[in-house]
């Protein structure tokens, strides 16, 4: 239950709205019931004036609540009125203080099968959202993103009739399968025909009008070129942006629209995969054959952060999907909001993708988390080696989700998989001593041989440099084509 007294003393409004409502329900709640429904919630209080100039929360009262509560109960119930009442009887109540009566609305976020919620008859010009100004009209773009999601047919299951296998980048498909067939040798999809294989997967379907087989939507986001893609979906982009310094913009870039190669989701992420848990240490250990393991638990978190965001945007939202990287910080965003409510994905056990066909096409080659636990397991790993907590930011218009990574702990310490073993100074990371062992052999090394020689690339070991130099423990000597000096 609300307590009033807190509320007039709050100075954050962005989630309440307060009415004076001594002549009654002022016919402005309805818009605002509508924002809350298809915003992320809030509540309505009615016995309260704002005062415009301050900010400040003035109470008022109300003298026949009851009759209130009975016409608030009329007016959800119209049909005529609110496209719909997601209200149960424990969101609407009234509550008293220092002598007065006020009513308490509740507004939860609407499930996504019930918006938009609108007024009147018409959604496109009585659907409202909110943002920290208040109440807005909806635009025909965002309407239509709710409707897209109202449905439970998947976004990407759309067959593009006026499209063919042919139109789709076939080294991308062929890369796939050989992706396939080493994860799954013994599959009985492995020796299928290209257009039979494409069917199975999800990335074709078969024409109800011409009996053709067509690319589905999903398939060309997956397996399209960057310039096929963008005539379906306008707003289709993909950029993946390195910051290593503040002297040039970006130290490596990969971005779908440069020409240089496909331009899809899949060819994307395992671009990008590589760079992004670049400076993730790898652990100092041997699984029971005696090899090397190259991965943490850390590494398969980014890897499901990076495939959650191509799985559940909204492609035909604005911006596309961007990520940044920058020292021991990385951002993910894609556009679309959140199908559930966010505290509802960070607690796992539901999943509810956007996109279906993507969703299988990366579970196919064991990318991507079925059960729904993925952003819940990314917060324990987080919170396991002692990370900064990570945080989601949703936002509408337009309609963004955001993932802010930081790798980060108190001292500015990284905290990841493995230990120390044989590193007296106890606090260098893998790569940062892998790039020691090879420039006190061959000092005068570029930062890209030196990079060959352990598998990192070239902005990975400039970083490496830059963090060894700022901690004395080496320096340049003669330009700045010059050798390294081992200081201790």
């Amino acid at each position: 239950m609300i307590n009033i007294a807190s509320i007039l003393k709050s100075k954050e409004h962005v989630n309440i709205e307060v009415k004076a409502a001594g002549k009654g329900i002022p016919n402005s709640i309805w818009d605002t019931y509508s924002s809350f429904c298809n915003t992320f919630g809030g509540t309505i209080i009615l016995g309260i004036a704002e005062d415009k100039v301050t900010k400040s929360f003035i109470p008022k009262g109300i003298e026949n609540p009851q009759q209130m509560l009975s016409d608030i109960w009329n007016t959800l119930n119209n049909r005529q009125k609110v496209s719909a009442n997601i209200l149960l009887e424990h969101h609407v109540y009234p509550v008293d203080y220092n002598g007065m009566s006020f009513i308490v609305i509740e507004v939860p976020r609407a499930d996504r099968r019930d918006k938009p919620i609108f007024i009147g008859h018409d959604m496109f010009k009585g659907t409202f959202r909110r943002n920290h100004e208040g109440d807005y009209h909806c635009s025909a773009e965002e309407v239509k993103s709710m409707l897209r999601d109202q449905t439970d047919t998947s976004q990407d299951a759309l067959v593009l009739e006026n499209l063919l296998i042919s139109d789709l980048n076939q080294d991308s498909v062929h890369r796939y399968r050989i992706l396939f067939n080493n994860l799954k040798p013994d599959h009985i999809w492995a020796k299928l025909g290209n257009e039979e294989f494409l069917l199975k997967i999800g990335a074709a379907r078969k024409s109800q009008n011409d009996g053709k087989i067509h690319p589905t939507l999903g398939g060309l986001i997956f397996f399209g070129d960057f310039i096929t893609i963008t005539d379906e979906l306008p707003n289709y982009f993909l950029d993946y942006r390195e910051h290593l310094s503040s002297d040039i913009r970006w130290s490596d870039r990969v971005s779908s629209g440069d020409g240089t190669w496909s331009g899809n989701i899949f060819d994307f992420y395992y671009k990008v995969i590589d760079r992004l848990t670049a400076d993730i240490k790898k652990p100092f250990k041997l699984d029971s054959n005696l090899l090397r393991v190259d991965d943490t638990s850390i590494h398969k978190s980014l890897r499901e952060c990076l495939a959650n965001a191509l799985i559940h945007a909204d492609f035909y939202g604005r911006r596309g999907i961007i990520v940044d990287k920058e020292f021991r910080k990385i951002t993910i965003s894609n556009p679309g909001t959140f199908r559930i409510s966010i505290d509802e994905a960070i607690a796992g056990g539901i999943s509810d993708a956007r996109n279906g066909k993507i969703f299988n096409m990366f579970s196919l080659i064991n990318v991507g988390e079925r059960s729904g636990t993925g952003i819940c397991d990314v917060y324990h790993v987080w919170d396991e080696n002692g990370f900064k907590k990570p945080t989601f930011t949703e936002t509408v218009n337009p309609e963004r989700v955001v993932l802010t990574l930081q790798t980060e702990v108190d001292g500015n310490i990284d905290n990841t998989d493995g230990n120390s073993d044989g590193n007296p100074d106890g606090n260098l990371t893998q790569n940062e001593m892998l790039v020691l062992q090879v420039i006190s052999q061959t000092p005068g090394l570029s930062a890209a041989k030196v990079g060959s020689h352990i598998g990192i690339s070239k902005p990975s070991v400039e970083r490496v440099l830059h963090s060894l130099k700022k901690k004395g423990i080496i320096r340049r000597e003669g330009s700045t084509r010059g050798k390294w000096i081992i200081l201790r």
